[in-house]
Parts: structure tokens; C-alpha cells; sequence
């Protein structure tokens, strides 16, 4: 039997960055792994040239806790910022690709929207508070208008939780688009009020941060969190049960390592697994958050990379790629121009795209064969960038539960669980399907649940 003041269950970005910083306030920290590698989803496969993400394309430096984080375990140096061109966003309305306006005098001009739908942003200022819990939906055509929802939430959604807003709870899945209104009264007067806060804390509007990457793509992230920690990470060991002595106050974490059992046992405990994991070890202590826990949805997403010749497209990939309204019914919700946004990571002459389906809005597309997703992805793209033949390379990634999806009611799925954790001190729920899904959200969160933790640790030594 071996032991830790704290252990942490789940190798992707929430436990690694967690364990890494409770390490840092001098407390010895465990994490268990059950598969070979760390990472998570992060992962970056080159090949013949081609560098491939399977999971996040890249990241945005939202809070200087992401610097901290890559100066302690030393890869600072490896860190790259997207090229201008990224700052350039497309959506397609009318089978046609339309910038989307960074300033309001591009906003007034742009053909996004009709005359009718930049008009009613006017009201905006004037639109009162909602009484209930809306969807994302609900709360953006109250205050902005259909043409507002329709080509440009819509789609921005897909693109982040790959979700749908009529399902997606505002206050839960954008809590500081909601805080605008809860404390400003609107969404204007709130955009104002809001930069003086962020600028406060050190913090950056995610529409106004840098967006990052490594010079060997995203893996280098958990690579080199995993490196620093060392022997505190214990891979291809899966935890089955956990026990809680009260008396001793200790928590006792049975587990297999290629089949052969083994316990640890801890003073605290820090989930940062998926929702469904989670949900089965926590059972046993309580049902009905396990249950709650094991309802939030993780609709399928699959990564299409394709690689074509320069000259076979002929649309200028001048920015950081496109999204794709609802209202255009088209089989793929939007692709990356990711060879545009950094560079070094195609072979000379050629140019690299990350075309995703799936999600909420079409979960059976990204089910379909291997030779069903390249003809659908060939036929979209050809048709809306201009695009001469097939492509000269392709890789698929396929994710069947994807992204966790904070549907109307999730905030109460959060009180349970701060109920939980006041029921089992030294126990914390972390990982992407609370407090944010983006890299960023989720460091920033483990530096948060890190401090919780340690302050327990301190309280028993009292």
C-alpha cells in the first residue's frame, strides 16, 4: 500500500495542471492514469511531414496562469503565437464565405446580416432582464434578434461545444456572457464595464486573447507537465472503487496496474476524469449525483485533417477557418485552415485543413464509414472553397463521446456536486464539464481546485 497527501485521478490537461500545482505548494500528489499515455485528447501525430492535432487545434492565453504554467515545466521556449491571419474568422451564409466584422463600422458594412438584423442590436440597450433560466438560444434572440442567433451564435456554438444553443444553458456554458446582463443590465454597458474587471485581475477577453500553440503542436502541453512531475504519475493504472474511512479520514483508492490490484490511500481526492468515470466511482457514496453526473451528454465528433497541392485550392485560407450556420444545412459544422494559423506543419507547397462533424446538430454524420466522411468532407469543401480534386492526404480522428454539453439544468448538477464535496472533505470534481471546456478554462479551474485542496490539507494539520 502506498500513500499521498493528495491524489489525482485522470491524465488529461485538468489532473496533469492540478497535480502540477498542488506539487508546487510543496504537497506530495499522486496521479493515476488508466491508459499508457497522459494527455487526454491532446494528442499530435506527424507524419510525412503533416502535423496533426486530434484534439485541440490550439489555445488562447485567457489568464497569465498559462505563461506561469509553461515557464514551471520549462517549455516556454517551445511556445508559438498564431500568425495575423488567424484573427480572420469566416461564416458561410448563402453558400458563400463572409468575414465576420471585427469593429462596428465592418459589422454595419459586412453582408452577413441584413439591414433589418443590424438594426435590432439597437434595442439591445433597452431589452430587460430574463425571469427564468434560458437557453442559449432563448437569451440571444430576446436580446439581439433571430439573424444575430441564427449567423453568428448558432455557429459559434458548433464551433466550441460542437452543441446546439437551444439546448445549451446560457448561464452554465457562458457564464460571463450572462453576468453582463445580471450585473450590467445588457450586453453593451456590460462589454465596457467588463474590460475594466478583466483588465483588473490580469485576465483577457477570449475574442481579444492570443491564440498559442508549440512548435511540435499541443501534446508538448501535457509532455511537459508529465516530464516535470516525473514519478508522480503512475500510468496504465486504472482506479475500480474508492473507500472513505471517516474515522481516520483518509480516502483508500483501489486499483489495477495490467491486472494486478494495488491501494493507495490519501487525505484527498481530485476527480479530473470524463462525467461517465466519474459517475461509477462515486456511486457508491451518491446515487443520485452519479446518475446526474452520468446524464450530461458527450454528443460524437470526428476530426476529418485533409492535406491538397497549393494549387488545387482556390479560395484564398486567409484566416483561422469557418463556420457553418444550421440554416445552411450542409453535412459538416466548419473546418480550420491549420496550416494558415502556424507554421512548419505541412510539406513545402501544400496547405492543410481540419474539417469537423458531427456534434449535436448531425451525431449520426459523424458515425459514418471512413470512405462516407472523406466523399462528404471532398464534396463540402470543393463546392465552398473552390477546391480541384481530392486531397493528397487525410487522417481521421474519431471521438464518440466528445465534448460535455451543459444543458438547461446543469448549473443544479453543479450545486450537487459542491453538496458532495462538503459531504466528503477532501474530495473535488473537476475536468472540462464544470467551470469551461476550452485549455484555458480548464487550467485556470485546476489552479482554483489545487488551492481548495490545499487549503484542506492545511485545516488538518490544525
Amino acid at each position: 500500500m502506498t500513500s499521498s497527501h493528495s491524489t489525482v485521478i485522470g491524465g488529461g490537461i485538468s489532473g496533469l495542471a492540478t497535480a502540477w500545482w498542488l506539487r508546487k505548494q510543496g504537497i506530495t500528489v499522486s496521479l493515476f492514469e488508466q491508459e499508457s499515455t497522459v494527455g487526454g485528447t491532446m494528442k499530435t501525430i506527424r507524419k510525412n511531414g503533416w502535423l496533426i492535432e486530434t484534439g485541440p487545434n490550439s489555445a488562447l492565453e485567457t489568464s497569465p496562469l498559462c505563461k506561469t504554467l509553461f515557464e514551471d515545466v520549462g517549455i516556454a521556449d517551445e511556445l508559438v503565437y498564431a500568425n495575423p491571419a488567424g484573427n480572420n474568422r469566416y461564416i458561410l451564409r448563402g453558400g458563400k464565405l463572409h468575414p465576420l466584422p471585427m469593429s462596428p463600422g465592418l459589422f454595419f458594412r459586412s453582408r452577413l446580416w441584413s439591414l433589418r438584423g443590424k438594426l435590432r442590436l439597437l434595442k439591445e440597450p433597452f431589452v430587460g432582464k430574463a425571469t427564468k433560466e434560458e437557453s442559449i438560444a432563448e437569451f440571444v434572440e430576446r436580446r439581439l434578434g433571430r439573424e444575430f442567433l441564427d449567423y453568428a451564435i448558432n455557429p459559434f456554438v458548433a464551433g466550441i461545444f460542437a452543441g446546439a444553443p437551444e439546448s445549451l444553458s446560457v448561464r452554465a456554458a457562458f457564464p460571463k456572457l450572462y453576468a453582463l446582463e445580471e450585473k450590467y443590465g445588457g450586453l453593451i454597458r456590460g462589454q465596457i464595464g467588463g474590460a475594466r474587471e478583466r483588465k483588473k485581475r490580469g485576465e483577457v477577453a477570449k475574442d481579444r486573447a492570443r491564440m498559442f500553440s508549440f512548435k511540435n503542436g499541443m501534446q508538448t502541453l501535457p509532455d511537459g507537465i508529465a516530464a516535470a512531475l516525473g514519478t508522480n504519475i503512475r500510468t496504465s493504472t486504472k482506479v475500480e472503487r474508492i473507500e472513505y474511512d471517516r474515522k481516520e479520514k483518509l480516502y483508500t483508492l483501489h486499483f489495477s496496474v495490467n491486472g494486478s490490484p494495488g491501494t493507495h490511500r490519501s487525505q484527498s481526492v481530485i476527480f479530473a476524469v470524463p462525467a461517465a468515470v466519474a459517475a461509477g466511482l462515486i456511486s457508491p457514496f451518491d446515487n443520485v449525483l452519479s446518475q446526474n453526473i452520468n446524464n450530461i451528454v458527450y454528443p460524437p465528433v470526428t476530426e476529418v485533417f485533409v492535406g491538397y497541392k497549393t494549387d488545387q485550392v482556390r479560395c484564398p485560407l486567409d484566416g483561422f477557418g469557418f463556420l457553418i450556420p444550421e440554416k445552411e444545412q450542409r453535412q459538416i459544422l466548419g473546418a480550420i485552415w491549420s496550416s494558415t494559423l502556424f507554421d512548419g506543419r505541412v510539406p513545402e507547397g501544400c496547405v492543410a485543413l481540419t474539417v469537423f462533424i458531427g456534434g449535436s446538430r448531425q451525431p449520426e454524420y459523424a458515425l459514418r464509414n471512413d470512405v462516407e466522411l472523406l466523399q462528404t468532407v471532398n464534396k463540402e469543401l470543393n463546392d465552398i472553397l473552390n477546391i480541384d480534386g481530392d486531397p493528397v492526404f487525410t487522417q481521421i480522428t474519431r471521438w464518440q463521446m466528445a465534448i460535455p454539453q451543459y444543458h438547461l439544468g446543469h448549473l443544479q448538477i453543479v450545486q450537487l456536486m459542491e453538496k458532495f464535496e462538503e459531504r466528503y472533505p477532501g474530495v473535488f470534481l473537476s475536468g472540462n464539464y464544470r467551470d469551461g471546456i476550452s485549455v484555458g478554462d480548464c487550467i485556470i479551474q485546476s489552479d482554483k481546485m489545487s488551492r481548495r485542496a490545499a487549503d484542506f490539507l492545511a485545516s488538518q494539520k490544525l
